[in-house]
This record gives structure tokens, sequence and C-alpha cells, in this order.
């Protein structure tokens, strides 16, 4: 159903690449917008068991989205190191597919906000805890389950010459 990655001596493993989704902090989500036109949103995210989650307001162009489609796909770079003496760039990346929903079981909901919390605001957990019962019925969490996902690298990190790191 996925496509194959043409270029495989450029594909990480999955152990990689699940590495860098879950060392990422920003994520580009894409969806099927408005009137045929793809939608794209940088979305900061957690990424555990397989799934991706992240906040959204309850109303608003990503929920209009995904009530009309659940097929998502999700792109985080971890390197794009500009090279302007070879005309390249060196990177690392990720894109996920998968179908994404709105987290409605109360246990899901609350472990996936406490991960997003100790994530972007470690080290106070009490304070996160205040946050979620305050203004944690305010918002979606949503869940993307994934179901494919390549990693890919720059070919020449892939196969360094001698002497490049």
């Amino acid at each position: 159903m996925f496509r194959e990655m043409r270029r495989r001596r450029q594909l990480l493993d999955p152990e990689e690449s699940e590495a860098i989704l879950r060392k990422m902090t920003c994520g580009t989500l894409a969806l099927a917008g408005d009137d045929g036109y793809p939608y794209a949103v940088p979305v900061s995210y957690v990424f555990t068991g397989g799934r991706i989650y992240f906040h959204s307001a309850k109303a608003g162009h990503k929920i209009d989205a995904l009530a009309r489609n659940e097929k998502v796909s999700f792109c985080v770079v971890e390197q794009d190191r500009i090279v302007p003496a070879e005309f390249t760039t060196y990177f690392r990346s990720v894109i996920v597919f998968g179908r994404a929903r709105i987290v409605t079981d109360g246990d899901e909901r609350r472990a996936a906000l406490e991960m997003l919390g100790a994530k972007y605001a470690p080290g106070d957990p009490q304070g996160l805890r205040r946050e979620i019962e305050k203004d944690g019925d305010r918002l979606h969490l949503v869940a993307i389950e994934v179901e494919h996902m390549t990693g890919k690298e720059a070919i020449e990190l892939a196969n360094p010459p001698r002497g490049r790191s």
C-alpha cells in the first residue's frame, strides 16, 4: 500500500527513525485541507508506543480536516546542514503515514498530556498537573496511529568518504 523508498542505501533502520521521532520537538502535520488544497502545519508532539500525540484547539482547520479525512502524514527533520561547496544538504528526516483520531479515552488522554508536559516543560510535575486540571478540557488531544514510517539520510551521511563525519 505504501511506496518503497527508491534509494534504499539512504534508508534509516526503524530504531533510528523512532529515535529521531522521540528526540525532535516539532514536526509538520499534513492533512487534506479545504477545497482540495493540502494543509501542512507545524505541531509540538510526543512519540510513544507507535503513536504520535499532539494537542489542538477544539475548532479550526486541523480539526475540520481530520473530521473529513483521518489519513495524515507527519514529517520531522533532524538535520539539514547546507553544504554550498557540494551544492547539497546533509539531511536526516522521518516521514510517517497514519490515521489520526481525537483521543476520547480519559486515561490515554491524561497519559498523553503528561508526556507532552514532561517533554516540553520538564521538572515541574505539580505545575503540569495544575495546568491539565485548569485547561485540559479546553483542547483536543489527537493521536496518529503510525501505519508506515520511513527514515532517510543524505547519501553523504550514509556512505561518508574517509575523513568526513
